[in-house]
């Protein structure tokens, strides 16, 4: 079954502070999953938040290497297509354009789940089903 994964399953994987979280290790044993996907836009949330000192903080070479490992998943590139379909699903969901963005995208994959923490867990995007894997 193919799955997205949202950016904040990235960022937590990516915590690498000595008092690492349970979500860290829960988003680790998620992304040995296979028919995992993601988008290029949640490689770029992941960057914003690796640079940043009050979040991750990562070094040039801690976010090189965190990029190799998730550019091994399937990406999904965002074009038109995508964009057109997420002011669909903006409209019809009442959720963020971001939101909208990362559900267009997963769809356009096939996936049948969205893993993330940032959406009501459980909601079906017709066909698309969001899981809060820290729930």
């Amino acid at each position: 079954m193919n799955a997205f994964i949202d950016t904040n399953i990235l960022v937590y994987a990516a915590d690498e502070s000595s008092d690492q979280s349970s979500k860290t290790k829960i988003a680790r044993e998620l992304l040995l999953q296979a028919d995992l996907h993601l988008s290029v836009q949640v490689l770029s949330e992941f960057i914003v938040t690796a640079r940043s000192p009050k979040k991750l903080n990562l070094s040039t070479q801690q976010e090189k290497e965190w990029l190799e490992c998730w550019l091994l998943f399937p990406v999904a590139s965002l074009g038109v297509n995508t964009f057109v379909t997420a002011l669909s699903l903006h409209q019809r969901y009442q959720i963020s354009h971001w939101d909208s963005l990362i559900i267009a995208a997963a769809k356009e994959q096939s996936c049948e789940l969205l893993y993330s923490e940032d959406l009501s867990s459980q909601q079906d995007f017709d066909g698309l089903r969001v899981v809060n894997p820290f729930a």
